[in-house]
């Protein structure tokens, strides 16, 4: 992978990692829904039809390798994932953490990317990362639907 490549996605990852945290602020002022919580990795998932192409295939081993990364990563989301009631709602409750885990994280994956793609061909590494991020969302917006059911039986 060439060094604009990387540059570019890195730039590109940045941008949608900015986005992602103001999106959260703002939904922090809505009250959430179950709906609100279950459609964004159903919406990612679609992301899986690039292993139709064996451009972007990867072996058994670089899933689990992936999905595990994706995983512990989840942890991290799903300790700044709290909800509180407002008003008989339940609101995310807002976390400056939150923005900085994000963040972190991205810097993780822009060195990993970096180093990986020496040894990991472009398509092979965008399957990998993908499956990072759906291994990360995934877990933790099960969580959050867990949590906001608990809190939505006690306030009904």
């Amino acid at each position: 992978m060439n060094k604009l490549t990387i540059l570019f996605s890195s730039i590109v990852a940045f941008c949608m990692s900015i986005a992602v945290i103001i999106v959260r602020m703002k939904a922090a002022k809505k009250p959430v829904s179950a709906r609100k919580i279950i459609l964004p990795p159903i919406f990612m998932s679609t992301g899986a039809l690039m292993f139709l192409h064996p451009y972007f295939r990867v072996t058994g081993m670089e899933i689990l390798e992936a999905t595990a990364v994706g995983m512990v990563f989840s942890i991290l989301l799903i300790k700044t994932s709290k909800f509180e009631v407002r008003d008989n709602d339940i609101y995310l409750k807002r976390s400056k953490a939150f923005a900085f885990i994000l963040i972190g994280l991205l810097l993780i994956r822009i060195v990993g990317k970096s180093i990986l793609s020496q040894q990991i061909e472009v398509g092979q590494l965008s399957g990998m990362f993908w499956l990072l991020a759906f291994g990360m969302i995934v877990p933790w917006r099960v969580a959050m639907y867990v949590q906001y059911k608990k809190l939505a039986g006690r306030h009904s």
